[in-house]
């Protein structure tokens, strides 16, 4: 029978460990094929030329490998990384500082783009464009416009919601890599990866279980495997199907990667308002969490695995999650469907 093991790890490794598991190459990251080819090109093409790549910009869901392919892209590219983030930038100036002391080819990654400040985006324009952006001296009716010319550099942007950029900023972007969630068997890839640099001796059916609960994620799927790795050592078992079982019982997964607040939020639709419909508001309260959260971190999971629909009178439980609850409709119902509709947000 296979075996789990692992090895003890000083503090030092374990420190070093987030930045170790990042593939640093095209050819060691795993899925997301398409985009990977259309990287590969754009980088070669712009190497054959000897020039700085265009512009990417990375969108999609979070976890799904955007600050690895532009720390990739630096990389396969030989140019220095520069890293930011949109909420860091919420004046102007904070951007020019950033631009004005970029060195030639360097690589510029802002996280979180769409997050940055409306003026910040206006100077993006023409440093993206002209490499040149123009820096304000003085106030009022003496204030004077001074040109300052920049080294030629790569905008690496990353986005969860790419639909908040404004047009003229996406536009400029010679490349947008639009990734998407995983297959089960690109997750087990990633986590036979992960388990060998985390000197873990696990079976495959142990890691094809994980992948089935890692919500198409692989950052899920790597914390998953950390938490398993942990279960084992301080529980001394060599059983890897049993560590995984353990462990993500104790942090309350299921079969479906549902953790606890997912579950509360159907299991109230289905207890409390036999299924829906039910509006956002009335939901997040009764759940005692943010709408904001309900809508941004919750939601979207459960629509995407079919357990929960939207519709104009709010949101609705499928028949899959009556089934996945071991439930049938108006088996606990305390509200009749739609007297708990929340007029504005239907959305």
């Amino acid at each position: 029978m296979s075996g789990i093991t692992a090895a003890s790890a000083e503090s030092q490794e374990e420190l070093a460990f987030e930045g170790a598991l990042r593939p640093k190459s095209l050819d060691e990251f795993v899925g997301q094929r398409k985009v990977r080819g259309q990287l590969d090109l754009l980088l070669k093409a712009a190497a054959l030329q000897e020039r700085t790549p265009d512009h990417i910009l990375m969108a999609g869901p979070p976890g799904l490998g955007k600050t690895t392919l532009a720390m990739i892209v630096a990389h396969e590219s030989g140019r220095p990384l520069r890293m930011s983030s949109g909420p860091a930038i919420q004046h102007a100036g904070d951007l020019a500082a950033v631009l004005s002391s970029l060195v030639p080819g360097e690589v510029l990654f802002i996280d979180e783009i769409h997050r940055m400040a409306r003026s910040a985006e206006e100077m993006l324009y023409l440093a993206m464009e002209d490499f040149r952006i123009d820096v304000m001296v003085g106030k009022g009716a003496g204030a004077t416009s001074i040109p300052l010319d920049l080294a030629p550099f790569t905008l690496v942007g990353a986005t969860t919601r790419a639909g908040l950029l404004p047009n003229p900023l996406r536009d400029r972007f010679g490349f947008t890599a639009h990734l998407e969630f995983y297959e089960k068997d690109e997750l087990e890839q990633v986590l036979i990866r992960a388990a060998h640099l985390l000197e873990l001796d696990i079976d495959r059916s142990a890691l094809r279980e994980i992948a089935g609960r890692s919500r198409g994620t692989p950052r899920i799927a790597n914390r998953l495997l950390r938490r398993v790795r942990d279960y084992a050592l301080v529980h001394r078992t060599t059983d890897g199907m049993a560590a995984v079982q353990g462990a993500l019982d104790l942090y309350d997964v299921d079969e479906l990667g549902l953790d606890r607040l997912d579950r509360a939020v159907v299991e109230t639709m289905l207890t409390r308002f036999d299924g829906g419909p039910v509006g956002l508001n009335t939901l997040a309260v009764s759940v005692g969490e943010e709408s904001e959260t309900i809508e941004s971190v919750v939601e979207p999971f459960l629509v995407r695995v079919g357990l929960v629909t939207r519709s104009p009178r709010g949101r609705i439980a499928t028949p899959q999650a009556w089934r996945h609850f071991d439930m049938t409709p108006g088996q606990a119902g305390l509200a009749q469907p739609g007297l708990f509709d929340d007029a504005d947000d239907t959305d």
